[in-house]
Formats: structure tokens, sequence, C-alpha cells
């Protein structure tokens, strides 16, 4: 027979929802539960029009700072990919609190209106006669600015989704009180929520694996078009349209982890998952590793195999005039002599970086929704506002340094050591989360709410 934490583990985070319920009798009407879903579904929609902008963005980045400033560089490169998750995290702590003591829908409206100003701006950093490169990054710093609005969204939902332990710590209380629970002032100062503290040392932890989580995908979408383009000598239009495909098809492998992590995490729980889904994440990077005799194709060689020797000046410009436009804009491929590393560390094959791309595709949904889980559940039905801002703090910083820490390490010394020190840092998490394992559980059973 299973023990009450891990029979918690399991259940649907929403509890049995449907009319007739015992829960559904005690807490609220159906009028306030399709109300209440309604919101969810609004702010779902949110969610995902702000991830569709910034998948469609951070494709493009780098072919488009490179157009608009050749002075340039991917070490710059990480600084604006990092940008927005700095105005992230700074917002998000601001967001959460205000949310709080406010109606939700006061930062959200003021987010969503400072993100439509950076996209604008965003648009024409290319007018300026210089410094194009610095009014891109301030642009990406004000659109993570509005982005903090998710600290708002997650808060809400998160409220929502505590409502089944709600609903256990308000078992023997009578139905008139359960209805003044909802239907009482909208101060939460004034309502009673169950006593007890939270598990500060469950909090912290879940904080650290969900800023390693982030970490790891926001280095790996980072590097993504540089590791192309370096690797298979792919032209900039070519990085984005093939990369923007390959991560629409971990979008899509996502949506079914997703989906598959709901069902299983039934049977054994968000911490197994969690911990599943950082061993596939290691893998992935292992796999990336460079290996073999074979090397990247160099920039300069394009060069000097496509330079004539005794060609006259008007054969040369005949040869110009019968190139596609387009090979000219582009510019040389392959991996540039400006990094050393290009021509001693062997590339990594294309199946080599479709395989490893697909494991990390599933590893990185599952930890990202399992971790928020037990965020989630070991607060538990207290106000999560500024909680939920802090974790939101902690994958803006993730954002931050991932890209920071990838493009430097990638430009100085090359995959293999940027690869390496990432299996690393997953081992490390790995050992992480094994001690904490126990104390990754709900609150209602960390304090003996359930009795069933």
């Amino acid at each position: 027979m299973a023990s009450p934490g891990i029979d918690t583990e399991q259940e649907p985070l929403l509890g049995d929802r449907t009319p007739g319920s015992r829960e559904w009798d005690i807490i609220e009407t159906e009028e306030h539960y399709k109300s209440r879903w309604i919101s969810i579904r609004i702010l779902y929609l949110t969610m995902f029009f702000s991830s569709v902008g910034f998948s469609i963005v951070i494709m493009s980045i780098w072919p488009y700072l490179q157009k608009i400033d050749q002075t340039a560089d991917a070490s710059f490169l990480g600084w604006v990919i990092a940008s927005f998750s700095l105005g992230q995290m700074v917002a998000s702590p601001v967001f959460g609190l205000w949310s709080n003591y406010r109606p939700r829908k006061e930062p959200l409206i003021v987010s969503i209106f400072i993100s439509v100003m950076a996209n604008c701006l965003y648009a024409y950093v290319h007018v300026p006669a210089s410094h194009n490169k610095y009014y891109m990054l301030v642009a990406r710093g004000l659109v993570g600015f509005g982005a903090g609005n998710v600290a708002v969204v997650r808060s809400y939902i998160a409220g929502a989704t505590s409502l089944q332990e709600r609903i256990s710590s308000m078992a023997n209380t009578s139905a008139c009180q359960a209805l003044g629970f909802i239907l009482g002032p909208a101060s939460t100062d004034e309502v009673q929520f169950p006593q007890g503290n939270i598990d500060q040392v469950a909090v912290l932890a879940t904080n650290v694996l969900f800023f390693v989580v982030l970490f790891i995908f926001a280095l790996f979408e980072t590097i993504v078009t540089p590791l192309t383009m370096d690797m298979y000598a792919w032209t900039r239009e070519q990085a984005v349209l093939y990369d923007g495909i390959i991560l629409a098809a971990l979008g899509v492998e996502a949506i079914l982890i997703f989906m598959g992590v709901k069902l299983l995490s039934k049977k054994i729980g968000e911490r197994a998952i969690l911990l599943g889904g950082l061993i596939v994440v290691w893998v992935g990077f292992f796999i990336l590793l460079p290996w073999g005799n074979q090397f990247p194709k160099i920039q300069w060689e394009e060069l000097h195999n496509n330079s004539i020797p005794n060609t006259t000046f008007g054969e040369i410009i005949i040869t110009l005039w019968k190139s596609p436009r387009e090979d000219r804009n582009e510019g040389p491929t392959g991996c540039p002599i400006e990094q050393a590393w290009c021509f001693y560390t062997p590339m990594i094959h294309l199946a080599q970086f479709l395989i490893a791309a697909m494991l990390i595709g599933v590893g990185y949904p599952s930890c990202n929704v399992t971790s928020y889980t037990l965020y989630s559940k070991v607060l538990g039905p207290k106000p999560q506002g500024v909680y939920m801002g802090w974790l939101t703090a902690s994958g803006s910083a993730a954002r931050i340094l991932g890209p920071v820490f990838i493009s430097q390490v990638y430009t100085s010394w090359g995959p293999r050591w940027a690869f390496s020190l990432v299996c690393g840092i997953v081992v490390l998490t790995i050992m992480l989360l094994g001690v904490v394992y126990r104390r990754l559980v709900p609150f209602s059973v960390r304090h003996g709410r359930i009795q069933e």
C-alpha cells in the first residue's frame, strides 16, 4: 500500500472537480468554477502568445545582430539574449508583489504595454547610424521586463491548482465557513489559511533545480544557431530556417511529453520524473561531445579555394556578376578562423546533433513541468505571488547566465569544453536532487493534513 505522500504526489493537481463531488459542494458553485477556468484559459493563451513571440525572435537574433552591426560577435550575442532574462528577473518579484496587494489585471496591463513598446523598438534598431547592437541590447532588456508578468500568471494558476489542498485542510469545517472562504473578503490578510511553516530547504532546493533546468535549455537554444553555422557551413538564412524547424519539432515533442508526464506522474510521482529527465538531458549533452577525425569547414579555406591565380580583373568581375546576389550578401560560411578551436576540434555530425536535440527535447519539458509542480505543492495553499516571483527570477537568472556562459566558453574553447562543463553541472544537479529527494513533498503531507 502506497504511503500518503506518494498518493498525494500522484493526485491530479485540481482534484475531482466534477459536479456533485464533495469538494464541489463544499467550495464553489458551478458558476464560480466556470468563471475561474475561463480566467485560467485566458492566462494560458497569454503565456502561449508570449512563448511564440520569444521563439520567433530567438532563432533570428544572431543573423539580425550580424546584419545591423558588423562589430558584434558571438560573445555579444550571449549578452543580448541574457538582457531579456535580466529584465524579467528584475520585473518578476515586483509584479508578483504587486499582484498580492492589487488586482492582477493592473500588473498584467502595464507589462503588456511595456512589451509592445519594447518590441517596436526592437523592430527599428537598424535605423540608427551607429551603436545598433546596444540599441538591440536595450530593446531585448525591456521586452524581458514586460515578460516579468509570468510571475502573476503562475501565481494565479498555482493558486487554482492548490485548491485541492485547501479542500483537504477544510474538510472538517462547515459548509458556511467554506463558502465564506470563497466569497468573503478579497484581502489575503483576512483569509484563514492552514497554519504551518513552509519547508524553506525544499523551496530553496526547488529554486536551484528550476534554475539549472532553465540554464541548460537557455544555453542550448542560444548556441544552436552559431553551432550549426560553424559545423555545417550553413548561411544565415539556412540557419534560421533549419534551426527553426528543429525547435518547432522539439515544441511538438514537448507537447507530447507534457501529456505523457501527466499520466506517468500518477504512477511514479513528479520526483522520479524529474530525476529521469535530468538523466536524459545528461545523455543528450554527452552525445553532443565532438569525436572522430573529421573537422569543420574553415571560412578562410572557402575564400582560398574560390580564388583563382593569374586571373585578370575582368575575369574576376564576370565571376562575381554570375554569382547569385544572396551568396555575396551572406558572406563566408563555416567555422571562423578567429576561433582557434576550429582547427583541432572534430565536428559534431548532423545525426549526432539531431539525436542530442531530441533527447534534450525529452528531458527539458519533463524537468520543467515537474519542478514547477513540486514547487507549487511544497508551498501549499498560501498566497504564492512573491514565491512565484522568486521562482521566475531564478529562471530569469538562468537565462542570463546560460547564454553568457555558453557564448564565452564556446567562442574561446569550443563545443568540447562547453558541453563537458554542462554534463558536469547536470551531474551535480542530480546529486542535489538525491539529497533533498525526501523533502520534496506537498505542504499538506508534511504537516499531516491528509487524513485518508
